[in-house]
């Protein structure tokens, strides 16, 4: 088994994914990373909506794209076959925090799985649309949300990366 920091070390967000679907063994193991993330009082504010349907996932690209401003056809989930998107509540002060500790819970334990992830931004603006809203509908989502993150996830199509160098000032000390 790696140490954890081995794994944070080594994870890279992966912008191309095999079209082969991941099994629901390996997302359950993701998204219940996230479910045990950190979050400001314990207040659990945020949800996971689990996407393998092809065509609501399909949704969920061109409406990425729409709100990015980019032409529909461009996939901004680079192909990967499931999104998780974490969406929390907005009644909650530390909701954006709490959600992005579930993202970065996920991303590190697909990694440790062998899959592939990264976090897609616009999240937010695709949970404000009318679409967005019908989509949580749809999935029986009540109440406020606010989309904080899409952690896209497959099998990687991308060679492997060397570990990144990390700038010189990162740290300060006060002794």
């Amino acid at each position: 088994m790696e140490d954890i920091l081995s794994i944070i070390k080594s994870r890279r967000s992966i912008k191309k994914y095999k079209s082969d679907m991941v099994s629901d063994e390996l997302i359950d193991k993701v998204f219940n990373a996230g479910m045990y993330a950190p979050t400001g009082k314990n207040m659990q504010s945020p949800i996971i909506l689990a996407v393998t349907n092809r065509e609501v996932r399909d949704q969920l690209s061109r409406l990425c794209a729409r709100v990015r401003g980019l032409d529909e056809s461009f996939d901004p989930f680079y192909g990967a076959p499931v999104v998780l998107v974490v969406l929390a509540k907005k009644d909650v002060f530390t909701h954006v925090y709490d959600g992005s500790c579930v993202m970065e819970n996920m991303l590190l334990e697909a990694h440790s799985l062998g899959l592939g992830a990264c976090w897609i931004h616009h999240c937010k603006e695709m949970f404000e649309t009318v679409e967005g809203r019908e989509i949580l509908s749809r999935a029986g989502v009540e109440g406020e949300y606010e989309g904080i993150g899409n952690c896209v996830l497959g099998y990687s199509d991308m060679p492997v990366l060397n570990e990144l160098t990390r700038k010189n000032d990162y740290v300060y000390y006060i002794k």
